[in-house]
């Protein structure tokens, strides 16, 4: 069973510097039929003015990534973690028992477009973490998942984070074992999901399938989630 989730349907917030889409209840959106999928609870598409940003601020107990898809971000958290993160690269950070970060337009010119992720850990009360790589290739590319394996990032819950790069007509297969989940998040592009057509910013939530079957209608990219 495949169900999608179209861009269009997503939680909405413009506070002129931010411009923000919510896959599922977040802040002052709230959606009793979309709170979250499994252990994913978060999925915001920020697109963000040149020099704007977060000021600093608290999280506690949940797994936190982001994928820049334009501009950079510039990232500093209370566990000493720094750096600027651009496309291409995947920054993780475990709030944990609590961290405090601030997160801004790494550019005083150009706006910055970035997806953010929160899962929710297997776990509370774990030592907070920073970490971030890039993640070049194309087709099917492990970024994040409990056990680090394929030089992935290491996160405290038992789920893989793909990000899938594709080209017009080429094809990607993801087999889910038993009892998994998964959900797509297009990011750039269209492509097919299981026979079904998805659009940038579209999401798909997957149950009972056997596989993840992802094909490129143009040049596009994508994260995929396997979750328990």
């Amino acid at each position: 069973m495949i169900q999608i989730r179209k861009s269009g349907e997503r939680g909405h917030a413009d506070h002129g510097w931010l411009n923000a889409r919510h896959t599922f209840s977040f802040a002052d959106y709230r959606d009793p039929k979309h709170m979250q999928f499994r252990a994913l609870r978060v999925i915001n598409e920020d697109r963000v003015a040149a020099g704007a940003g977060f000021p600093t601020h608290p999280h506690r107990d949940m797994e936190i990534l982001t994928w820049v898809l334009e501009g950079a971000i510039a990232h500093k958290d209370s566990t000493g973690g720094e750096g600027i993160l651009r496309p291409g690269e995947m920054q993780h950070m475990s709030a944990g028992t609590g961290v405090r970060h601030s997160e801004f337009n790494a550019s005083k010119t150009e706006a910055l477009h970035l997806l953010q992720i929160w899962l929710i850990p297997a776990k509370e009360g774990i030592a907070p973490s920073y970490d971030q790589k890039p993640f070049p290739g194309r087709g099917l590319v492990l970024t994040a998942s409990q056990d680090a394996r394929k030089g992935s990032l290491r996160i405290h819950q038992d789920a893989d984070v793909w990000a899938a790069r594709l080209a017009k007509n080429e094809e990607a297969r993801l087999p889910l074992r038993d009892a998994r989940y998964a959900w797509v998040q297009v990011s750039k592009g269209s492509m097919s999901v299981n026979g079904k057509m998805l659009e940038q910013g579209d999401g798909a939530a997957l149950a009972g399938e056997s596989e993840v079957v992802l094909k490129g209608s143009e040049e596009c990219e994508a994260l995929v989630f396997d979750l328990a």
